[in-house]
């Protein structure tokens, strides 16, 4: 799986990280069983993988409001995203 994943462009370019890159190696580190080891290459692994669940059920269940859940969980995803992206940086 490894062998397909996508190169982080904004990396490859301008030699910095992005703030999604660790993203796909996470998620094979999910398949893996390594739960640890993907929250420590992304930390916003499972509020992605919850956000993009949430966001499934709108789709499916048209009879629920998602839009709070799925504001909510996009707004702490991205905070978590750019404060682990500030400790990458730092660190």
């Amino acid at each position: 799986m490894e062998e397909y994943m996508i190169p982080c462009m904004n990396k490859k370019i301008f030699g910095v990280d992005c703030l999604g890159c660790g993203t796909q190696r996470a998620l094979a580190l999910i398949f893996k069983g390594e739960f640890v080891d993907a929250f420590h290459m992304f930390p916003a692994i499972y509020t992605t993988i919850l956000f993009f669940i949430v966001l499934g059920l709108n789709f499916i269940d048209k009879a629920r409001n998602y839009h709070k859940a799925i504001i909510s969980l996009a707004i702490i995803n991205a905070v978590i995203m750019v404060i682990s992206y500030i400790y990458k940086i730092t660190n």
